[in-house]
This record gives C-alpha cells, sequence and structure tokens, in this order.
C-alpha cells in the first residue's frame, strides 16, 4: 500500500510493528475490538428499527385509507355524499368513501363495553382495504344483508363473549337533541339490533380493541345523520406518490378539510419509533465514545515506548509537527480498522437475521404477527454508523497529535 505523507508511512509501519511491550499490543487489540463491537452494535441495532418500521407500515396498509379526509371545523361534514363525488373527480383519485366513524355502546348476551363504529360503503370498503383476509370467524357482511349485519374486532368479540355461531347485538347512541329523560334515560338513546357476520383481526391494536364496522346507513340511523359523515376515505391511483394527490385534494377543497396521507395518519407512532431509534444511536454512540479511550491509552503508551525513535526521527530533520501527524494517522488508522471491522460484522449479523430470523421473539407464536426479530438493513444507516467512529477518531487523533508534539519538544 503506497501512502503519500512521510508521517501516514511512519505511522503504517508503526501499526503493523511488533511492540517491546506485550502490554501495547494487548490494548492495541483492545481499542480496535472496542471499536468494533460498538459499530456492529449500531448497525444491528438500526437495522432492527427499520424492520418495526415496516411492520408498522404493513400493519397500517390493511385497513388505513391512502388518504383520509376529515373536517376542519365540527365533528361532520354536513354534505359528505357531494364532497365525495367532488373529490372522486380529482385527478389520482380511484375512489373516495363517505364514512361515519363515532363511539357507541355495544349489548350482547348481558354484556356491554363502548366501541368504536365505523361505518363504510361495503362494496368499496372491500376494494379499498384487505377486510376480506382478515376474518378468523365468518366473513364480510354481504351485500344483500349488509346494511341489517355488522363484524366485530377480536377485542369485542372476547369481551362480549361472542362465539363462532352468534346472536344479534344491540347498538346504543345517545340523542343529538332534547334533554335527559332522568324517570327514563333510556328514551335519551337510540337503539338498533343487528346480526353479526363475523369476528376480524387487523394487526392494530386501536382498532382490534373495541371496533365495529357496518354499513354506512346504519351508522347514520343509529346517529341521526342524513348526508353527513365524519371523514372520507380515499384509494389513489399511485399509493406511491400520495403527497402528490393529497396536496390537489387539498387545493380543492380549501380550509374546509384536513387531509392527511397514509403517514400523516400514523405520524405519532412513526415519531415513536424514529426517536427510540436515533435515542439508541446516541446511547451507543456514548458508548462507542467510552471505547475510545483505549485508543488514546493505546496511543499514549505508544509514544512513549517510541521517544527513542522521535529522537532518532528529530535528528534526521522530522519537526515537532511531523512527529504530531505521525502518531495523529497512528489514531486515524486504529479507528478505521475497528470501524471497518465493525460494519462488516454488523452488516453479516443484519443480513443474516433478515434472511433466516435466527434470533426469535419470545411469546406465544400462533398469536404473534411476527416470530423473530424484523431486520431491514438500509445503506444509509451504514454511513450513520461510521460517521460516530470517523468523529471520534479525528477528536482522538487531535488528543494524540498534541500529547507527540509536547514529549517530542522534551527531547
Amino acid at each position: 500500500m503506497r501512502i503519500a505523507t512521510l508521517p501516514a508511512r511512519i505511522a503504517w509501519r508503526y501499526l503493523w510493528a511488533k511492540k517491546s511491550h506485550s502490554a501495547v499490543s494487548a490494548i492495541s487489540i483492545v481499542s480496535v475490538v472496542g471499536v468494533a463491537v460498538a459499530t456492529a452494535a449500531i448497525i444491528c441495532v438500526l437495522s432492527v428499527f427499520n424492520g418495526f418500521k415496516d411492520i408498522l407500515t404493513d400493519t397500517t396498509d390493511l385497513l388505513a385509507p391512502d388518504i383520509l379526509v376529515t373536517p376542519a371545523r365540527g365533528k361532520t361534514f354536513a354534505d359528505a355524499d357531494s364532497m365525495t363525488n367532488i373529490i372522486g373527480k380529482i385527478d389520482g383519485v380511484k375512489i373516495a368513501m363517505p364514512a361515519v366513524i363515532d363511539n357507541a355502546l355495544a349489548l350482547y348476551d348481558s354484556r356491554e363495553m363502548p366501541v368504536t363504529l365505523r361505518g363504510i360503503v361495503p362494496k368499496e370498503y372491500s376494494r379499498m382495504t384487505a377486510i376480506d383476509s382478515l376474518f378468523v370467524a365468518g366473513s364480510f357482511f354481504t351485500n344483500d344483508a349488509s346494511d341489517r349485519e355488522v363484524a366485530v374486532s377480536v377485542g369485542v368479540a372476547q369481551q362480549l363473549g361472542i362465539g363462532a355461531e352468534p346472536d344479534g347485538i344491540f347498538l346504543f347512541a345517545p340523542k343529538r337533541e332534547g334533554r335527559v329523560n332522568m324517570a327514563n334515560p333510556m328514551n335519551s338513546f337510540l337503539t338498533d339490533s343487528v346480526g353479526i357476520s363475523g369476528t376480524f383481526q387487523s394487526l392494530q391494536h386501536d382498532i382490534d380493541e373495541n371496533s365495529i364496522i357496518c354499513d354506512i346507513s346504519i351508522a347514520r340511523n343509529l346517529f341521526q345523520y342524513t348526508t353527513e359523515a365524519t371523514a372520507i376515505e380515499i384509494e389513489t391511483t399511485a399509493p406511491d406518490d400520495l403527497s402528490s394527490t393529497a396536496a390537489r385534494i387539498r387545493d380543492r377543497l380549501g380550509a374546509s378539510a384536513i387531509v392527511k396521507d397514509r403517514y400523516q395518519q400514523q405520524e405519532a407512532n412513526y415519531r415513536m419509533v424514529s426517536i427510540e431509534k436515533w435515542v439508541t444511536f446516541l446511547l451507543l454512540s456514548f458508548i462507542l465514545m467510552i471505547a475510545s479511550f483505549n485508543i488514546i491509552s493505546t496511543l499514549c503508551m505508544l509514544i512513549l515506548e517510541k521517544q527513542s525513535s522521535m529522537s532518532t526521527l528529530i535528528a534526521m530533520g522530522m519537526t515537532r509537527r511531523q512527529i504530531g501527524m505521525t502518531f495523529w494517522w497512528e489514531s486515524i488508522y486504529v479507528s478505521t480498522a475497528g470501524g471497518v471491522c465493525g460494519v462488516v460484522i454488523g452488516l453479516a449479523l443484519s443480513l443474516i437475521q433478515q434472511h433466516f430470523g435466527i434470533i426469535k421473539l419470545s411469546g406465544d407464536p400462533s398469536v404473534m404477527i411476527i416470530t423473530a426479530y424484523p431486520v431491514v438493513v438500509e445503506w444509509t444507516d451504514i454511513l450513520v454508523a461510521f460517521l460516530p467512529v470517523m468523529i471520534i477518531g479525528l477528536a482522538t487523533a487531535s488528543i494524540s497529535d498534541a500529547y507527540a508534539r509536547s514529549r517530542a519538544a522534551k527531547l
């Protein structure tokens, strides 16, 4: 290997030369190993967080619309059917569907619980989502009986004790107008009795916990709506370019609506994963910084060991600056060696886990979404992992340079 400068060439020789004290060699190895382990850990952890982010995306894709439109003011769109027709004509919109989503009370066989009632248009909802494939019992309600049947989530089925052959379920919602009759409180509620077509599991906790899906006519009758809707759900012709379609919808609707694409709907969850990822990165970078102290101690011992060589080099005409740069390069070599080894090890471990899933998650596999730690290697993370190695390497190199110059000044 040809190295341009004299200090760099001497440092390269020092790196591979046998040390007179075995302790210096041992600490040098420990320094490289420490940096390598910390770098490998950074790559592995970042890859795991990438995997969890992909799992989050996959699960939200099952039922979440490409774009969700909600009122900017108030709870409902007054004429949602007309607005749906307007949105349906916008370039990039494939399907636009009104939805009524609100809270209700469900009663089944003397058991009751608060639920989130999701009124949708069955045919369009089936085309927009993967609802047909999510049923663990029964099926999505048929078109012939859609206005008198509902689908319940696994959380509702479990809490209400709904079995394989369920009876009808009662739904209650408070009347929007009028006073509460304290003598007969039930007069203040609207009630509907519907059949149960099946039980679904979406793999999203907020939906599986307490959701009931029904035809929009059931929800409108229960909540005393006519043409109103609380949201408009949209499927686009270009799922990979949601931002452009969302922008066109915003321009068309103006300030009357809030338009969110699929990622903005889950913004809090994505932000949480991102924060956890980068906080962990900072913690591991701190561990890497601690590991770099071994590099400083190694170089200090090497400087003391090479004092006689330094005297010879000074006598031959090398300046103190060149002496300092020799150990500056030595620090860079050690840091780079540890960083490169760590990248190779971390990349190898991550790819093995990504393709073979060797490290398993604890728990019952029959009820788990995944059984092994998810890993997705992103090449940008390799650069991110190597960045603190080089920053810390430059810092330790500067310290080594200053110490070597101070020792050379005393010779």
